[in-house]
């Protein structure tokens, strides 16, 4: 009995740790994303619906080959319909979020679009039915909190444009916990083809409505790795989901924001004022804080 709590320690502590990294992966390569996203709408200034509809185009053209390996059987699924509505919420938060990044700074978009925990932690207890504890709260208001003392959004800089992220917020969180209830019951190589194959469509129709712009030269070259960065994002966050619950892995989104500001100063110049440090370091105290609470959970679980 002692050895199989033991197994059972070292694949739940395991499956945190995959969790956790896979998240903070995936935040690494959505700062990527973003940057060149930005650079896109912002400094080419090429138009945000067709930016997104050929972003998404690419990506889907970069995972030819991984379907190809997968085979047609990697698009079957009991639950289309579950899929269609999980990729509405999310084309509609790219185009609120592109749009965004066409306006403002990274650093203030990310730091809205932290909104999303509460939206997705609210949501794994209502609809999910994951047990939402005290910590769990906590790291998400301290996250938030941080991302907060970084925007302050009671500044004279504030524009109402800065709230598009949190209307991809709320969508993107709509998304994920569809995407998490999907996880138990499909491959990730499912959920990861739907999502590029619908939000193409989905996406070439809104750009044909704004009138389809054509990339070229450096447009060009930044759609390609937009593409190819997306497709990477989205599998790691499959991933992350897949692994722990839903509540869990999202404080470990909140390390997005020092690293989009760290992309935003590097790429830009952007060197937001105020407290950025201590917002930052109250994100990353949270991340921590609850990964150690959670494989304490499971440490308490186990040897019971």
């Amino acid at each position: 009995m002692k050895d199989m709590n033991q197994n059972s320690l070292a694949v739940s502590q395991s499956r945190a740790f995959a969790g956790a990294t896979f998240m903070v992966l995936g935040g690494v390569a959505f700062s990527l994303l973003n940057v060149a996203t930005q650079w896109l709408t912002m400094t080419l200034a090429f138009p945000p619906a067709s930016a997104a509809f050929w972003q998404y185009a690419f990506a889907f053209l970069f995972s030819l080959p991984f379907l190809r390996k997968a085979g047609l059987s990697a698009m079957r699924t009991s639950y289309p319909w579950r899929h269609v509505v999980r990729v509405v919420f999310a084309a509609l938060g790219v185009v609120a979020w592109v749009a965004s990044l066409a306006s403002v700074p990274i650093w203030q978009a990310i730091a809205l679009v932290m909104t999303s925990p509460f939206f997705i932690v609210l949501g794994a207890r209502l609809f999910l039915g994951e047990r939402v504890g005290a910590a769990r709260w906590a790291a998400t208001a301290v996250g938030f909190s941080g991302a907060m003392i970084i925007l302050q959004p009671w500044s004279d800089s504030f524009t109402w444009a800065a709230l598009l992220p949190v209307l991809s917020a709320l969508l993107w969180g709509a998304s994920s916990l569809i995407t998490k209830s999907l996880t138990g019951i499909e491959k990730p190589e499912t959920i990861t083809l739907w999502l590029l194959v619908l939000l193409t469509s989905i996406n070439g129709g809104l750009a044909l409505a704004a009138g389809l712009a054509v990339p070229t030269g450096a447009t060009l070259a930044l759609s390609l790795l937009a593409g190819l960065l997306t497709v990477v994002a989205q599998y790691l966050l499959t991933l992350a989901y897949a692994s722990a619950d839903a509540a869990y892995v999202q404080p470990f989104d909140d390390l997005k924001l020092p690293l989009n500001v760290l992309a935003g100063w590097l790429f830009f110049g952007y060197a937001p004022a105020g407290y950025l440090w201590l917002g930052a370091g109250l994100i990353l105290a949270a991340s921590l804080f609850i990964m150690r609470n959670e494989m304490r959970r499971e440490r308490q679980t186990a040897s019971a």
